[in-house]
């Protein structure tokens, strides 16, 4: 790599580490703002798979709750949620009202670990979370390996034959969401209202 490339690149990743660092301090903000009498604190991370996470603990009455955001999400918000800070906070509001503080799952410290958070924890998480959401319907839920992805959980509608019925999502995203204190059922079920809504033929 020549002089000016290596400057080239160290100025995009001083600009790429500015623009995190300004995404972090205004989600902090929002944070502060949405839960009066709060403090809140955070760290960015990186995920090998990923890419960059924030994480942030909120401290209210005593207790402490902590949630974990991929910076990509993040950003995807700010720009398309007119109420971003409501989306933000909405991750908090249930932990908060149990009153209970939440700190981040323990982290796995092998693989056979992480393969029984998997599969104790995390897929039933899902699987619980789908068919509550969808108690009337039929639903299609199956491990699977993609060449590319490595394994993946299917959620589908079998009742349609025609067009999209099945949504699918690489179980370590599942695990990461897990391990930052999210729900992993919940992009899932978002993917399988869209395929509702296109199938009856609504806009989602």
């Amino acid at each position: 790599m020549s002089q000016k490339e290596n400057e080239t690149q160290q100025a995009t990743e001083k600009e790429k580490a500015e623009a995190i660092g300004a995404l972090f301090t205004h989600c902090r903000n929002l944070l502060l703002q949405s839960f009066e009498g709060s403090e809140v604190e955070g760290q960015v991370g990186e995920h090998p798979l990923f890419g960059p996470l924030f994480i942030f603990t909120l401290r209210l009455d005593s207790n402490s709750y902590s949630c974990g955001f991929l910076v990509g999400e993040v950003a995807r918000t700010m720009q398309n949620n007119p109420e971003p800070h409501v989306w933000l906070s909405s991750f908090f509001v249930d932990m908060v009202r149990q009153g209970t503080s939440r700190p981040l799952p323990a982290q796995p410290t092998s693989e056979e670990e992480s393969k029984a958070y998997v599969e104790q924890k995390v897929l039933p998480v899902c699987a619980n979370g789908i068919r509550e959401e969808f108690p009337d319907r039929q639903i299609h839920l199956e491990v699977v390996m993609h060449e590319e992805y490595g394994p993946i959980l299917e959620a589908g509608f079998p009742e349609y034959k025609d067009g999209s019925n099945t949504t699918a999502l690489p179980i370590p995203f599942l695990f990461t969401l897990y391990l930052l204190n999210r729900d992993p059922s919940e992009p899932i079920i978002e993917a399988l209202y869209r395929i509702l809504a296109e199938q009856q033929g609504v806009k989602a």
